[in-house]
Parts: C-alpha cells; sequence; structure tokens
C-alpha cells in the first residue's frame, strides 16, 4: 500500500514521542541506524522532509522545535516502516536524481545506480568533443535515464532506446517527458534482434541485465525485494547472453568510427570483453569509483 493509500488509517499508535521535528529524527536514527548507518540515515531525512514539506537543508537544521501536522506526521510514520523493510527509499518518495535529470522510478524499473552515472557523464565527456550531429541507440532502456540523460546533453542527437517491458516504456516515456526531451521508445526484445531499427548510430550504450542467478545471495534486500528481476539476473550458464546480442547489433548498426558502451559484471569482465572481440572489435575495460571493472567501451 502505497503512502497516500494509508492516510486514513488509525494513527493511534504512532510510536513519535511527539510531533516536534526534533522527536521525528530521534525515531529514525534508534530504528534505522543499524540498519543503513547514521549518514545513510540523514540523507533519507534530507529527502522526506523536502519531498513530504518542502523543506531544505537549512531548514531542517534549524527548525528542531517546529511540529508538524498529524497528517504529515503519518507520511513519515510509514515511511519509517518502508525503509525497516528496506524498501528503496527512491520507491517512497517516487524518484531519483540522475545526471541532472529527475527520474521517476517504481518496481518496474531498475533504480539507476551511481555506477551508471558514472558511466553516462563518462560517455558524455568522451562525446562532447565529437560533433553532437549523430545517433544514439540505447538497448534495455528501463526507466529511460541513459537515453534522457544523454539527449540533454547532446540536444541534436537523434536518440532511440528500446526495452521488452511495456510497463518500463510507459514509465520511460513519462520520464522523458517531464525532462522535456524527445526519445524515440520501441518495445523489443533484446535478445531477438531490434527490427524496426534502421540506419548506424554513432553510440551504441546498454546497462543489460548480468547478474548471475548465483549471485542473488550476495545482493542487499533493498535490490533483491524491490528492483524487477527481469532487469538484473541472467542463468549462470549463460550469462553473457546479452552482450553477445548487442555485439551483434552493433556490428550492423554502429557507425564508421562509433563507440559502443556497455555496463558489466565486474567478475566477467575479460569473458566480455571476449564477446566483443569475437565481432571483431576493440574492446577496453573501464573501473568505476570503487576501483572495481564496471563498463568497456569498444570501437571496430
Amino acid at each position: 500500500m502505497g503512502l497516500m493509500g494509508r492516510m486514513g488509517m488509525n494513527t493511534r499508535n504512532l510510536r513519535f514521542r511527539s510531533n516536534r521535528v526534533r522527536d521525528i529524527l530521534s525515531l529514525f536514527h534508534e530504528e534505522l541506524d543499524g540498519m543503513y548507518g547514521s549518514g545513510e540515515v540523514g540523507v533519507f531525512l534530507d529527502m522526506l522532509f523536502e519531498v513530504f514539506l518542502g523543506w531544505d537543508k537549512v531548514r531542517l537544521l534549524t527548525s528542531r522545535e517546529q511540529t508538524i501536522d498529524q497528517s504529515d506526521l503519518l507520511r513519515f510514520h510509514w515511511a519509517l516502516e518502508d525503509l525497516k523493510q528496506y524498501r528503496p527509499i527512491q520507491h517512497i518518495i517516487g524518484y531519483t536524481d540522475f545526471c541532472d535529470c529527475r527520474i521517476e522510478v517504481s518496481p518496474d524499473v531498475l533504480i539507476p545506480r551511481p555506477e551508471t552515472e558514472e558511466i553516462v557523464n563518462w560517455t558524455i565527456n568522451k562525446f562532447s568533443i565529437l560533433n553532437s550531429q549523430f545517433s544514439i541507440l540505447d538497448l534495455c532502456t528501463g526507466s529511460g535515464c541513459i537515453a534522457i540523460a544523454l539527449k540533454k546533453a547532446f540536444p541534436t542527437a537523434d536518440v532511440t532506446a528500446v526495452d521488452v517491458s511495456p510497463k518500463a516504456l510507459e514509465m520511460a516515456r513519462q520520464n522523458a517527458k517531464n525532462n522535456g526531451v524527445e526519445v524515440r521508445f520501441m518495445e523489443r526484445d533484446v535478445l531477438n534482434g531490434v527490427d524496426g531499427v534502421n540506419g548506424q548510430y554513432g553510440l551504441i550504450v546498454s546497462n543489460p541485465p548480468y547478474v548471475r542467478d548465483s549471485e542473488r545471495a550476495q545482493m542487499a534486500a533493498n535490490v533483491l525485494d524491490y528492483d524487477p528481476a527481469l532487469a538484473l539476473f541472467v542463468p549462470d550458464d549463460d550469462p553473457l547472453r546479452f552482450y553477445r546480442a548487442i555485439a551483434t547489433i552493433a556490428k550492423d548498426h554502429l557507425a564508421e568510427n562509433g563507440q559502443v558502451v556497455v555496463e558489466i559484471n565486474e567478475a566477467l569482465a575479460e569473458e566480455t570483453c571476449a564477446v566483443f572481440k569475437a565481432q571483431g572489435f576493440k574492446p577496453k575495460m573501464h573501473e568505476d569509483f570503487r576501483g572495481k571493472a564496471r563498463w568497456i567501451s569498444a570501437t571496430r
């Protein structure tokens, strides 16, 4: 049940000592610091006060003794309960910020990660020295965050994004509208090719499913329980299926001097490079801000 759908529920059992801001902050830290750490809980509170009350960090810092009304207190109550169940903060507030774009999210799409944002920023810097009159193809677009960020960075580029999930595409279209950009979205299963996608693209980019089923046990509950399995997992006996499909598509649709950029499973970096080499590409592995193999760029 969403927060708004809970608003009419009985409020007598709320465990806040009062409706003062300081007591809200105190209970959040008491209940959640052991799960997330004090710093991350502080970030959650900053986000919740901004979304629920329109407060910035300065207002929150200087208004500890202020009281809020009961309906707002109830929203904080349910946010606290959701966070105790490891529901992602992005699902609670309904969006995340990604490369200067506000991206709406839901259980139908993968929440954009900082690692993906790093890849997109690298790609923007890489292509910013080139003529922006080129086409971009985003495979497995999900929320549309990559395609939208690239379109905002290169307004004159023609951007096409595909995904197999109708619900994901519905959200991606809404995100494009919200961010004031035009992206062509198409429902296609990358594993079966991209019929109807024509022409040559200067940039083909993808964050495909790459987590092996056997790696589920290593994943945090807020990912495992709330992100769509369709966007995450691949079978252990064929973990590179999407990269073979992407390399085949790129072989047919990458323009001369174009580039492929794909997010990867760090444990399969060499094997993923080999997939692109087999199709005549020259791949290069890149590490993310944590020093882990995170993406491959490839030219032909």
